[in-house]
């Protein structure tokens, strides 16, 4: 048997795009590595090159990351309470990169896709919702180019057993712009307020997925204990 692990995660730095009011992280190493053997006392035994540190300010919903109920209940658990079955499952990808900016993705949207792949979702499938916005992630249109979930579709997914599900874009609604237009303000995120489910947001690189289902995919949070979201590592996994 052979294993492919595909990169489903965006990059990190202090210059990338972030969401608006996100901050970007900052990301600065303390010491050089010289510095640091001879601040430690071990360049007078003649060590004079040693480990490096680094200090990462990074906001919970930068690059690719889950949110927790927190994130829209105030008494809900945080990024610590997202369970870790829920994080790991078959994966399944949604193809609506065809659809317009701002469109906003329904119920009946996301059977026809399911359809059209030949698919019938089960229980805890992690179905990932692919715009197409994360390949021009770097550039500041990502925020405004891409469609969105809709709370019809949110809860048919839930509905269906369905405990997380992503995007590819920066927020699993639609643009802001968009919701300002519509007069309807994230509504996929408020079914949270109701409803047990986790969103991925800002996943990167779908198209390199070369089937639509037939996959794994880990997106484990970090332990942060009330944090409204967590970072992933998201990775989809292929075995022939």
């Amino acid at each position: 048997m052979t294993r492919k692990i595909i990169d489903l995660s965006m990059e990190v730095s202090p210059d990338m795009v972030v969401f608006p009011r996100v901050a970007r992280p900052i990301m600065v190493q303390l010491e050089s590595h010289e510095d640091y053997a001879r601040n430690i006392g071990a360049a007078k035994f003649g060590v004079n090159h040693l480990t490096a540190h680094c200090v990462v300010v990074l906001g919970d919903h930068v690059g690719t990351h889950i949110d927790s109920l927190r994130h829209m209940r105030k008494d809900a658990p945080g990024a610590e309470g997202i369970p870790l079955e829920y994080c790991y499952g078959d994966g399944v990808i949604l193809d609506f990169s065809d659809k317009p900016v701002g469109y906003v993705i329904t119920a009946a949207d996301i059977q026809a896709a399911l359809k059209k792949i030949n698919y019938e979702l089960k229980p805890l499938d992690i179905v990932l919702i692919k715009t197409g916005a994360s390949r021009y992630n770097d550039q500041d249109r990502y925020l405004t180019d891409h469609c969105g979930m809709s709370a019809e579709a949110t809860l048919w997914l839930i509905e269906q057993g369905i405990k997380v599900m992503g995007t590819d874009a920066p927020t699993f609604d639609p643009p802001v712009k968009t919701m300002f237009e519509i007069k309807k303000f994230w509504e996929a995120h408020r079914v949270m307020m109701e409803k047990e489910y986790y969103h991925l947001e800002n996943l990167a690189n779908l198209d390199a997925v070369p089937v639509p289902a037939g996959f794994k995919v880990a997106v484990f949070p970090i332990k942060w204990k009330n944090m409204t979201g967590s970072p992933v590592r998201a990775v989809a996994i292929i075995e022939d």
